[in-house]
Parts: structure tokens; C-alpha cells; sequence
């Protein structure tokens, strides 16, 4: 059988990673573009009725802002409801905290936290909605959506961490034509969405969430002078600390009510401002409203209710709201909030708004402008409609298209997409003109007003909906491209994957390693591993298994550890012939019930997914119990990492001087994690302070130095020379191989290297992660641990009876049940963002999106870490007769070609399933974000 040499095992693993790369990004590029937008600004022409024969070209008209003012107030036909507009966005606040949710008044604490908004509720003062936020719900992608009523693309959720102007017509290029002035205080996302927009403005980072004080002081420190100012039109005003809050402890966190209490104050100031100031500086309009909500842990992102379920509170409406629960018991999409300000404040709606603007806070206008509002609202919709829908025309469309002849609210619009839309269009059209044509013979009713109202709603909830869910257009060629390079990728590994599994089998079966009672048994855990890989891949079409994956990891790890049970004991009659048979079966006999125990309690340490997060487990009752058993467990963790670091170190006996100077330099950074634990732990809940800072800046940079100095001077202070390979306490001692394989000094020295190296990877790894991670997540990193300790001295033990790549696998699949046994899931709410700024004293997007990433990735990491440790303790076996290159092949090359090649064949198979699933109903929701 023909060999490969290392160069080309290396060049053609490259390119096939290359390909596989340039695949997926020209995949993501095609997924994932930004939606497309109509160009250019509203102007007079949305005071006019679409042209249903001609496309429509007004010009651009360039007045002064005042002028245009007078000729918005004049095309619009309804006269402005308020002369200024307070925004005051309370950053993650969930509508159910104000307007309770289902019926049912919210928590006793948060109704008392917050009095006056209770009362301007109850006195019919206030009315609030439920206000449904679109995914991905982060910051930047839901401010776009209020001030423009459009839904962006998914990888707005990227951009959030890399804001950018705003190029789309929105509400404040609107104000800003008019002449408004415009004051913003508060997160800086504003001030890169609309720079230079802003007469005055103070913004501060919304990233940096251990701050829970300073950020909204700095704030409300601004507020008392401008609320006395009448300089401006706008005044935005945008909270963070309850956000941030959220991050830092949850809904429950103990300072959610005071937070709350203290956004209500902010609202009385504000309300009582308006009030005293009303006949000096116009009528003055108060939304109070939250970009998103969040999950019972405070994260967000995802499409759950609790993180969509966001505020939209108007204050100061003329009109009569009657009761408490009509105040409360509404619902909107938050979208419906820019056509609703555009009316109400006299500028036309932006051109890309898919919103229907909020009927109720228009009750205080006469019929006729209700009515107006409704058909500008409608023919903002038809524009964008007809822009969206090439054969979109209603010139042939007649009254003797309608039932009897007559347009009705009852009448049937159910032909196609076209016809449809411009019959529910016309409907309401001709049932205003009708209304209008009774009034001036003041023969109207009221019933001929609700015919035409209900008909407005009927076409613009159903263009609305439309235009919502439309599915981006996604070029299939380019699609299809970037699949068929990945899935030649895919190809590429897995080829160079089965050639040197077939030259690691030969050279075994040439040497006689595995024995005829092996080859008997060999078969159901190699059969189960390529099982688990099809489950895996037919799982990924189901959007319930993809919300819900963590399940299938958790049993198929647990199912291949009793695999390898059944199978050590199917080997004991082989191994009593050995002399340290007896002792080898009964420690991986008791590894196996390690993992299994392990493991069982990974499971139950978060209730993953997305459906049942609800239930008990013992990260919820870790919590109940209160932050001393919390931090009780995060010492014991951190104090056992350590010892066990330390006797795994230990095992290398021949190499005590280098073990002592590791270990001691290790020693040192488990220390500093162990005391910052003892100092911060009850900082968590406060802003990060300069001693936390400084301590955790401290823990970064022995871990660092530690293991960069370990990996680059370990293999020039590795003795040539073995003094003696055989000692009972060595690791390479459970290895049955000939002595003349042990001989060889130059392959015990990398091996030697290899185990140092991986061991200061995984010790430093797992010391970061107790610094980094959730208190709640001490316990299962170092189960983690345990885990693969456990499964690296079984392989180690077993010999040559697993298949290398089984083996290589069983890290894979521990590494991925990990994963989610930290808390993870495929939802973008459970990304930890509060541990992203431990040690960070400014905030700095790429600091933050590397320890994001570390946190994130924690578990899958920790593995691969491992693999190095393994290629020590599981070397391909070497001959007189091979070469030293091969060898490398075999002992290096192969370990890191098996976890490409898994995640090449799930992430070519869930492209291929996105592709297919590109107009599915859950594509956003659920697909997309994993």
C-alpha cells in the first residue's frame, strides 16, 4: 500500500480546510444578506394615492425645513397630536414586569417598585402593549425596527457589536428634514446609528454589563436640565442598567426591584415635567419602550416569548382609556411603533415600514383623521408591496369585482397572492370614498365608519404579516455553490480520514496487535460512533431536535460508555492471561462507572434546550440555596482542579524537575483563581471593581506566560536519553507494546513533550474557565474534567482493543454533551455576556468577542486541548520498518484529522439542511441561530 508523505498529508488537509471555509462564507454570504430596502426617503408623494398604471417619480423636493414642515401638515390632512416626543428606552424590560402578562398583574415586588406607572395605568392616564420584538433580539436590530418599522436581516445580530450608520428612511432623518432638534443620553448604539444627528448628547457602552450604577446615572444626571430646556424636539433617553442587571443575575436578581423603582422615578420626573411645563412648550408626548425582553437568566437574542416580549408605553394621550386591563391587555408588533409616531407627530411613514400604526392612540382625533391616518398607513404598505411583488396591479381592478357590486367588509379576497392584496386594498378604499361621499350628504353612520375601519385593519394586517415573514430572496446559485465546496470538503477529509485508518490497521494487523478475540468484539462500538453520526445528521431536519439537541448528546454519551463497559468485560478472558490483566480490567471497569456517574450528573446540572428550562435542576437549586453553598462548591471545585492537576502531572515520573517547575508555576495561578473566588465572588452583582479588575488581569497573564512558556520550552529541557521507561507509576507502562518500541528515545521524548504540553493546556484551560464562567458552572468543569481524565487513563489501559478513531470520537461526543451540560444551547439568549468583561477596564469589542468565545466554546475546547494528551498516551505504534514521518502521520496527523472530519460532515450536513429549510417557518427562529 502506497504511503503518503507528511507534506502532502498536510497540504491536502489545508486545502481541503481552505475549501471547506470558502464554502461556508460564500454559504453565509448567501443565507444571510442584509434585506433588501427600498432607496431613498418618504416625501410629499406619501400624502398622495399609489399610481397604479405608472411608476411613481415626484423628484426629490429640497424646501426648508420649515416649509416642509407647513407642507407635511398640509398634504397629510391630520393635524400633529403633539408638538415634542420623549423617548425613553429601558434597555431588556420586559412588558410582563409593567403589564403582567396573560391576565394576571405582574410580581407583587415589581408592582411595588414601581407606583407611579402603576397609577398612571389605573387612572387611564397610560397605555401599554406587549409589543412583540422580531430575532434576533439584541439592541441595534430593535432600535432599527422602532424608529423604521422595518424587520432586518439575521446578521443583524453580528452587526450589533459593530454598529453602523443608518442608510434606511427612518423616523429621525424624518424629524431632522423638519427642523427638529434632537438630544440623545444614553447608549452609544444611537450615536453610531445616527451621528451628527444630535444637538447634544452623552452616550455610554452598552457592552460593558458588570456596570449597573454609573451607566444609568450618567443618564438621569442630564435629566433635570433638559426636561427644563425648550430647545428640543426630541429628547431620547436610553437605560441600561436593568439590561445589564438581567446579565448579571437574572430576572430574580435582588436588585430588579430597586432598578425598577428607579426607572420609575424616572418616569414621574419626566410625567410631572410635562405636566407643569405643558403651556410653555407645547404638548409634549411620552413613550416609554424596552428594545427586547429576556429569559429567566437575563440573557437574550433568541424567540422565546420572555426575550420578544417587549414595552411599549404611550403617556400623555388625550384620549380615555377606561380601565386597568384595557390599559394593560394589548398587544403590537414592535414595528407598529414608527407608522404610530410618524402620524401622530406629522412626517410620513418610512418608506421600508411594515408596521400597522396602533388604533388606540389615535381615539382623541375626529372620525376623518382616523380614517386619514388609516389610508396613509395603507398606502405606505401598497407602495412597498407593489415594490416587492412584481405583478402587483390594481388599474383593472373594478367595483364589479366586489360581492353584488358593492364593496363590503364581508367580501372574499381569496385568489391569488396579486389579486388579493389589491382587493383587500380596494375594498377599503372605495369604502371610504363611500363614507366620505355620505358624509358631506350627512348620511353616514356608524356603522358605514366601522365597515370602512375594519376593512383598513383587514388589508393592513394581512400586508403586514405578509411582508414580516417574507423570506429573504436567497441566490440558490450561489447556495448551492458554497455547498458543493463544502460538501467536497467534506469528501477531502474524510478520504484522508479513511486512508490513514486503513495504514493504522494494517500495521497492527501486520504486528499481530489485535487478537482474534478482538476482531470479534470490535464491531458494535464502530457501528454505534457511525449511528450516532447519521442520528445526528437526520436530527438536524427536525426544528424540535435542533431546540432540544443537548438530548441526544447526553444519551448517545451515556449509551457508548455502556458500549465500552460491555466491552471491557467481554475482554476479561484475555486479559487474565496477561500479568497485570486483572488490575487493568478493574480500572476500566471503574473508569466506565465514573463516566456513567459523571456524566448523569452533567446531565442534571442545567435543564438545556429551549422548551424546558422551567424544570428543577441543580444549578436552580444551587441558586435557591443562597451564595455561600455557591461559593462552597466553586472552592471545592477549584481546590480539586488543582489536586488534580497535580497528580496527573505526577504520573510522568521520570521527568521530576520539569514536573516540579510546571506544577509550581500552575500552583501559583490556581491560587490567584482560588483567592479572587474568595474576594470577588460577592462583587458579582455590582459593577466589576479596579481590585477585580486588576486580580483577574493578573490570572490572565500567569496562565498565559505559564503555558506559552511550557509549550515552547518544554521539548528543549526533555532529556534525550530515557533513564527508565518501565517505572511502575509512568503512564506509558499500561501500554502493551514491544520493548523495542519503548527504545526508541526520540518517540519517548515527544511523547513526553505532547503529555506536558496537553496537561498545561488543560489545567490552564479549566483555571480559566472557573475564573470566567457562571459561579453555578464550577462543579460541571470540573466534572468535565474528571471525564476526560478518566477517559484518557481507560484508553490508556485498554491498549489496542478500541479503534483509535472510536476513541478520538468518545472525546468528540464528551466534548459536545459538555457543552451543553454548561448551560449552553443552539439559542443565541444562553451566550454568557456578563463573564465577557471579567478583567476588562474599558470596553474593547475584540477582548470581549475572545473571552465571549472562550466562555461559549468552553467544553468542545477543553477537548481538543485533551486530544494533545492523547496523541502522548496513545502513539501509534512504531517498527524498525517505519519511518519517521510516517510516524508523525500516524501519531499527530491522525488525532487531528478525526474531529475535522466530524465537524466537516455535521456542519456540510446542516447547510444542506438549511438549504432545504430556506423558506421554512423556523428558519430565523430556531435554524438559523445554530
Amino acid at each position: 500500500m502506497s504511503q503518503m508523505t507528511c507534506k502532502s498529508l498536510t497540504i491536502i488537509t489545508l486545502a481541503g480546510v481552505i475549501i471547506q471555509m470558502i464554502g461556508l462564507s460564500l454559504f453565509v454570504w448567501g443565507f444571510f444578506p442584509v434585506k433588501p430596502a427600498l432607496t431613498g426617503v418618504s416625501g410629499p408623494e406619501s400624502y398622495r394615492a399609489p399610481a397604479f398604471d405608472s411608476d411613481e417619480n415626484y423628484g426629490n423636493i429640497s424646501l426648508p425645513p420649515h416649509q416642509l414642515r407647513s407642507l407635511y401638515q398640509d398634504l397629510s390632512g391630520i393635524p400633529p397630536s403633539f408638538d415634542r416626543l420623549i423617548l425613553l428606552v429601558i434597555d431588556g424590560l420586559p412588558a410582563e414586569f409593567v403589564l403582567g402578562k396573560d391576565g394576571n398583574p405582574p410580581r407583587k415586588a415589581f408592582m411595588e417598585a414601581m407606583p407611579y406607572t402603576q397609577s398612571l395605568l389605573a387612572n387611564g392616564m397610560a397605555i401599554g402593549y406587549h409589543a412583540k420584538a422580531a430575532p434576533p433580539t439584541v439592541t441595534m436590530p430593535r432600535l432599527k425596527a422602532m424608529v423604521s418599522g422595518a424587520i432586518g436581516g439575521f446578521l443583524d445580530v453580528a452587526f450589533n457589536f459593530n454598529t453602523q450608520a443608518m442608510a434606511d428612511d427612518n423616523l429621525l432623518g424624518q424629524f431632522s428634514s423638519i427642523g427638529w432638534k434632537m438630544v440623545m443620553h444614553g447608549d452609544d448604539t444611537w450615536l453610531k446609528l445616527f451621528p451628527g444627528l444630535f444637538t447634544r448628547h452623552d452616550g455610554v457602552s452598552s457592552f460593558f454589563v458588570k456596570d449597573t450604577i454609573q451607566v444609568d446615572q450618567n443618564v438621569s444626571r442630564h435629566l433635570v436640565d433638559e426636561l427644563s430646556r425648550d430647545d428640543w424636539n426630541l429628547l431620547i433617553l436610553h437605560y441600561l442598567g436593568l439590561d445589564h442587571v438581567g446579565h448579571i443575575g437574572g430576572r430574580s436578581s435582588l436588585l430588579m426591584a430597586p432598578k425598577l423603582a428607579e426607572m420609575d422615578e424616572v418616569v414621574k420626573m419626566i410625567h410631572t415635567s410635562i405636566l407643569t411645563r405643558e403651556n410653555d412648550q407645547g404638548w409634549t408626548l411620552l413613550v416609554v419602550v424596552s428594545d427586547h425582553g429576556m429569559t429567566e437568566n437575563g440573557n437574550h437574542g433568541g424567540s422565546s416569548f420572555e426575550e420578544a416580549d417587549s414595552l411599549a408605553l404611550f403617556v400623555g394621550l388625550r384620549g380615555h382609556v377606561s380601565d386597568y386591563k384595557s390599559a394593560t391587555q394589548n398587544t403590537a408588533q414592535q414595528v407598529d411603533i414608527a407608522p404610530t409616531l410618524a402620524l401622530l407627530l406629522g412626517v410620513p411613514i418610512p418608506k421600508n415600514n411594515v408596521g400597522v400604526l396602533i388604533a388606540e392612540t389615535f381615539d382623541q382625533l375626529k372620525d376623518d383623521h382616523q380614517l386619514r391616518a388609516l389610508e396613509l398607513n395603507s398606502w405606505q404598505l401598497f407602495r412597498l408591496l407593489d415594490a416587492q411583488i412584481s405583478c402587483l396591479s390594481c388599474a383593472n381592478i373594478s367595483l364589479n369585482d366586489f360581492s353584488d357590486g358593492q364593496p363590503s367588509v364581508t367580501t372574499e379576497c381569496n385568489d391569488s397572492l396579486e389579486k388579493m392584496f389589491c382587493c383587500l386594498y380596494m375594498n377599503a378604499a372605495v369604502l371610504h370614498s363611500t363614507w366620505k361621499s355620505k358624509k358631506v350628504s350627512q348620511s353616514s353612520s356608524w356603522e358605514d365608519y366601522n365597515s370602512t375601519v375594519i376593512a383598513y385593519h383587514k388589508f393592513l394586517k394581512t400586508a403586514s404579516e405578509w411582508l414580516s415573514s417574507r423570506a429573504t430572496d436567497k441566490p440558490v446559485d450561489l447556495l448551492a455553490f458554497g455547498v458543493t465546496a463544502m460538501l467536497l470538503s467534506c469528501l477531502v477529509l474524510l478520504s484522508l480520514t479513511l486512508h490513514m485508518g486503513r495504514e493504522i490497521n494494517l500495521i497492527e494487523k501486520l504486528h499481530h496487535y489485535h487478537s482474534n478475540n478482538d476482531m470479534q468484539m470490535c464491531f458494535l462500538d464502530e457501528i454505534f460512533v457511525l449511528g450516532v453520526i447519521l442520528i445526528l445528521v437526520i436530527s438536524m431536519a427536525s426544528s424540535s431536535m435542533v431546540e432540544e439537541e443537548h438530548y441526544i448528546w447526553h444519551f448517545m454519551s451515556s449509551t457508548l460508555f455502556l458500549i465500552l463497559l460491555r466491552k471491557t468485560v467481554q475482554l476479561l478472558p484475555a486479559q487474565n492471561s496477561l500479568s497485570k490483566g486483572t488490575k487493568n480490567f478493574k480500572f476500566q471497569m471503574c473508569s466506565v462507572f465514573v463516566l456513567l456517574i459523571s456524566g448523569r450528573i452533567l446531565r442534571g446540572c442545567h435543564q438545556g434546550g429551549v422548551n424546558w428550562t422551567h424544570l428543577p435542576d441543580i444549578s436552580k437549586w444551587l441558586e435557591n440555596s443562597g451564595g455561600v453553598h455557591v461559593k462552597t462548591v466553586q472552592l471545592v471545585s477549584g481546590v480539586s482542579v488543582v489536586i488534580l492537576g497535580f497528580c496527573f502531572l505526577s504520573l510522568l515520573s521520570s521527568k521530576k524537575n520539569v514536573i516540579l517547575v510546571v506544577g509550581f508555576n500552575f500552583l501559583v495561578s490556581g491560587l490567584l483563581v482560588l483567592v479572587h473566588i474568595v474576594k470577588y465572588q460577592e462583587n458579582a452583582f455590582a459593577r466589576s471593581s479596579y481590585g477585580a479588575t486588576i486580580s483577574a488581569q493578573m490570572i490572565y497573564a500567569v496562565l498565559g506566560s505559564t503555558t506559552v512558556g511550557t509549550a515552547v520550552l518544554s521539548p528543549w529541557f526533555m532529556p534525550i536519553q530515557i533513564s527508565k521507561v518501565g517505572s511502575s507509576r509512568d503512564i506509558y507502562s499500561s501500554i502493551s507494546v514491544p520493548s523495542d518500541v519503548k527504545d526508541k528515545s526520540l518517540l519517548m521524548a515527544l511523547k513526553d513533550s505532547l503529555y506536558v504540553i496537553g496537561w498545561a493546556y488543560i489545567f490552564s484551560w479549566c483555571l480559566l474557565q472557573l475564573l470566567l464562567q457562571q459561579p453555578i458552572n464550577a462543579m460541571p468543569i470540573l466534572l468535565l474534567l474528571v471525564q476526560i481524565l478518566t477517559s484518557l487513563l481507560h484508553f490508556s489501559y485498554s491498549g489496542l482493543h478500541h479503534k483509535e478513531w472510536v476513541e478520538i470520537s468518545t472525546l468528540y461526543f464528551l466534548g459536545m454533551a459538555g457543552h451543553f451540560a454548561l448551560g449552553n444551547s443552539n439559542s443565541l439568549a444562553t451566550i454568557d455576556v456578563a463573564g465577557a468583561f471579567i478583567g476588562i477596564s474599558s470596553h474593547s469589542t475584540l477582548l470581549s468577542g475572545v473571552l465571549m468565545l472562550i466562555i461559549t466554546y468552553a467544553s468542545p475546547l477543553l477537548v481538543l486541548f485533551a486530544l494533545v494528551v492523547y496523541m502522548s498516551v496513545k502513539g501509534c505504534l512504531v517498527t524498525q520498518n517505519v519511518n519517521s514521518g510516517h510516524l508523525l502521520q500516524t501519531m499527530l496527523g491522525f488525532p487531528c484529522l478525526v474531529p475535522l472530519t466530524l465537524n466537516s460532515i455535521l456542519l456540510t450536513a446542516y447547510t444542506i439542511v438549511l438549504l432545504l429549510m430556506r423558506n421554512h417557518l423556523f428558519v430565523w427562529s430556531v435554524f438559523s441561530p445554530k
